[in-house]
């Protein structure tokens, strides 16, 4: 009976690491980094959901038809994006990809699924020659 209780103490830290890794890869985020043409082609075959995290002010400025806007600089975001579906599919943008790559840790820890960031923000997207709407 000892040897059977030894055997098995000895697999108990093995199976709670396997455990433990199976816990943690069904709660990561998929995150791709994707460029001004490949969000468009997300955009206009509607697989995306568009969150724009600038301010309200440079998102009247211009910004991709249909886009969310929701303040990365906010005291309140993290709420926010908490009250979205997580199981949807994410484009998350600023102007230049300095907010929003800040904010995908944020997006990480409230366990989405699956996020594409637009590397560039809407800079690129305009440089290359997308429409924004206003």
């Amino acid at each position: 009976m000892t040897r059977l209780i030894s055997h098995w103490k000895g697999l108990l830290p093995l199976l709670f690491a396997v455990g433990c890794l199976t816990c943690a890869s069904a709660a990561e985020t998929n995150i791709i980094h994707v460029n001004a043409q490949q969000a468009q082609q997300l955009v206009t075959q509607k697989k995306v959901v568009v969150l724009d995290v600038r301010t309200p002010k440079e998102f009247a400025g211009g910004h991709i038809a249909g886009a969310t806007n929701i303040n990365f600089r906010s005291p309140d975001f993290a709420k926010v994006i908490s009250t979205l579906d997580t199981h949807k599919t994410y484009l998350v943008h600023c102007a230049s990809g300095g907010r929003s790559t800040q904010s995908l840790p944020t997006f990480q820890k409230l366990e989405f699924k699956h996020i594409y960031h637009l590397d560039g923000g809407i800079q690129s997207w305009e440089k290359a020659g997308l429409p924004v709407t206003k």
